[in-house]
């Protein structure tokens, strides 16, 4: 990581070193309203089991308590709206970059310094630089083997709301990165288009569940014949199972041709203003853009790595590889009326 490469002994001498911002004043505790107590609070739109091992991880070396609130991204991110500048939360860990601009845009968070962003290219972190993606996930359609020959999968994923698709496609329109998606069709097509998309998905008998991992066991299971799930669960599964990954009966299709149905996101962080330059929080986002906790989402919960140096798990194709779609995250702000549109279709 340059930079990048920041193993938790460099990054609490820097988080000791350094404010969080240099646009935030002169680095003293008591001006950041958060004092160097060796406690922090982090609000989580991420699962439990995906994040509580790196997190305690970074407790366990660095001395500093980490309390936790999860919920989803959508709830936690409605939780900082309501308690503003009186939230606890020191970070904000969301699941989407949508979730983290919305949160942006209510002028919560606090600069984060340039080290800091740079460790992640720039299509994954804040244009403001007020967030930072900590790892990437790419939007894919988990299809049946047995049931959908290669030859069949769709170019778009416009098409799965085509006859020959009727009552074969699930979705979990509740879940953020599916929130994150359908804003991303707004941005990238307009709102009409996207509209239309969900209507037509509602036409085509779309089978509604609760979330990508029930989604990718029905399609594993021959239950339905697709998915609109993000990569990683397949692998995440295939490991609960203890077969590999290519042994399961879900497969993966990337959209080709920058199509919005390969929609690259990221899970990130945010810094509220009042921790802004508490040297404990500093820390934490630092581990999180460090090699460890960057191998262990690479390997544990099969996300992309997005610091220089670590690779993705084996069977992922290299992120650079994939063809995304040109869309500016930080256009993923909208979250409110994504999900209204979601509803008025009757899919949510």
């Amino acid at each position: 990581m340059n930079l990048r490469h920041l193993r938790l002994p460099l990054a609490l001498t820097l988080a000791g070193a350094l404010g969080l911002t240099a646009g935030c004043g002169s680095g003293d505790d008591a001006d950041s309203g958060k004092p160097d107590d060796k406690v922090i609070t982090v609000y989580s739109g991420r699962g439990e089991n995906l994040v509580k091992p790196v997190l305690d991880a970074f407790q366990e070396k660095s001395g500093i308590t980490v309390n936790v609130r999860y919920g989803s991204t959508a709830q936690m991110a409605a939780q900082l709206t309501e308690e503003g500048g009186k939230s606890p939360a020191d970070v904000f860990f969301a699941q989407d970059a949508g979730a983290l601009g919305a949160v942006a845009k209510r002028d919560l968070f606090a600069p984060l310094p340039a080290e800091v962003l740079d460790a992640v290219p720039a299509p994954y972190r804040s244009a403001d630089g007020v967030w930072v993606g900590v790892t990437g996930r790419s939007r894919v359609l988990a299809y049946n083997a047995d049931q959908v020959p290669q030859a069949d999968l769709p170019a778009s994923v416009f098409d799965m709301t085509q006859p020959q698709w009727r009552g074969k496609v699930g979705v979990a329109p509740t879940n953020g990165s599916f929130q994150a998606f359908v804003t991303a069709l707004r941005v990238q097509h307009g709102d009409d288009r996207a509209k239309a998309f969900l209507d037509g998905l509602k036409a085509n008998d779309a089978q509604i569940r609760e979330n990508n991992i029930q989604i990718v066991t029905e399609v594993n299971e021959g239950k339905l014949a697709t998915g609109l799930v993000n990569h990683y669960y397949l692998f995440e599964q295939a490991k609960e199972k203890g077969v590999p990954a290519d042994q399961m009966k879900v497969k993966l299709h990337f959209f080709p041709g920058g199509d919005t149905g390969g929609l690259v996101n990221v899970a990130g962080v945010g810094v509220l203003k009042k921790a802004a330059t508490d040297p404990d929080t500093r820390a934490l986002v630092d581990y999180l853009l460090g090699t460890e906790a960057q191998t262990h989402f690479a390997t544990e919960t099969f996300e992309y790595p997005l610091v220089a140096g670590v690779s993705p798990a084996p069977g992922l194709p290299a992120l650079a590889t994939l063809d995304a779609p040109k869309i500016d995250l930080n256009d993923l702000d909208t979250l409110d009326e994504t999900v209204a549109m979601i509803k008025e279709a009757g899919l949510g």
